[in-house]
């Protein structure tokens, strides 16, 4: 069939995007679900930080492919084998396909599956195949999903089922920002009733974690980034103290502001001053959770005698610590009762023609989530 697709054809082009165009609008041949795959109609796909670090080069993709990771939609036809799922169904998709076969997905961790993290690194699907091509020539899958498109083939473990009478619009950004964020607090950090808490870095994913903080029943949650708008909007949604990360002694206001230090530091900036920031305000026998995803080549430093005196814990967090299929049902539950309000972090809707700009405004930070409504 034939779709519509933002194609990105080259990293690294310089800003503002809406004039170097690194993506463009191309009608691509989708070709129909193979075994054990599907077919869906996107009806919402959120722009994420980390499909900006593949148009700036950081992170290293197969060229040229169609972006997009975050998202839901309809399913229009499935493939042979597929269980569980039938056409009709509204479904939000996980940016990891579990292959169910490796050491980690029968450990019960399919968030870091390696046959997933194969098969993403060569811009294929889970099967190794590319059901995508533009001219006669293949286009690689992005994540395994591709969702800057109107329709898209993807694995059938990457798509959960959800009540249809959740808005697609809304229901997208639980793929990425709501799992990554909202799990770091409740999965990887295991945020206890009473504690105290902090995120660095308030984008999508840090909204999130700083809502998994409230859902989890932190006492004192502590909010921090550049941004003095994204703090106030963080003092609405549950923060109990604010602190600008520019500030020169933004570090020791923080330890002195929480007697020491808070128990759990959730860091998802992606940069090094975040992480250095947020292992610095953990208290002792706290832990340090990281859920940003920095350029692959940085590295951070700590003073290994005091890790170890202080018996501080650090943690990387890959999609929240999730189990899709377990944990997107339970934080939609969330949304539906009003106590994850993530509709509040939707900054609007946009069409394709407009994903470059989109990613302009993104990268000033002007935005939380803006979702790609490409049929609409």
């Amino acid at each position: 069939m034939k779709v519509k697709a933002a194609v990105l054809w080259e990293q690294g082009r310089p800003r503002p995007y809406a004039e170097s165009r690194p993506m463009t609008i191309e009608e691509i041949d989708l070709d129909p679900p193979g075994p054990g795959e599907v077919l869906i109609e996107v009806g919402g796909a959120g722009l994420c930080h980390s499909d900006l670090s593949s148009i700036e080069g950081l992170r290293t993709r197969r060229l040229p492919t169609v972006p997009g990771h975050e998202g839901a939609g309809t399913i229009r036809a499935v493939g042979e084998g597929v269980r569980g799922l039938a056409v009709g169904d509204h479904v939000v998709t996980a940016f990891v396909a579990s292959c169910g076969e490796c050491r980690y997905c029968n450990g019960g961790r399919p968030n870091i599956c390696t046959g997933s993290a194969a098969s993403r690194a060569d811009g294929t699907l889970l099967s190794g195949a590319r059901r995508m091509r533009l001219g006669g020539e293949p286009v690689h899958h992005y994540s395994g999903l591709s969702l800057f498109a109107q329709y898209c083939v993807a694995s059938a473990s990457s798509a959960v089922k959800i009540d249809k009478d959740i808005p697609l619009a809304d229901a997208a950004i639980f793929g990425c920002a709501v799992l990554t964020g909202v799990g770091a607090a409740l999965n990887t950090a295991r945020i206890h009733p009473g504690s105290s808490a902090a995120v660095v870095g308030l984008g999508g994913v840090g909204m999130n974690a700083l809502l998994g903080a409230v859902v989890a029943g932190a006492e004192r949650i502590v909010a921090v980034d550049t941004n003095p708008d994204k703090l106030t909007l963080a003092r609405e949604l549950g923060a109990t103290d604010t602190f600008l990360a520019g500030n020169a002694d933004v570090v020791q206001a923080i330890i002195e502001a929480t007697h020491g230090g808070v128990e759990y530091a959730i860091e998802t900036a992606g940069v090094a001053e975040a992480m250095n920031l947020a292992y610095a305000i953990t208290a002792r026998g706290g832990t340090t959770v990281s859920a940003g995803l920095p350029a692959p080549n940085k590295l951070v430093s700590y003073p290994h005698a005091a890790m170890v005196s202080d018996e501080k814990t650090i943690k990387g967090s890959y999609m929240g610590s999730c189990l899709p299929q377990r944990d997107i049902p339970a934080y939609l539950a969330l949304y539906k009762r009003g106590k994850l309000p993530v509709n509040r972090l939707l900054s609007g809707t946009i069409g394709l023609e407009e994903i470059n700009a989109g990613f302009d405004r993104l990268t000033a930070g002007s935005v939380l989530r803006q979702v790609l409504v490409p049929n609409g």
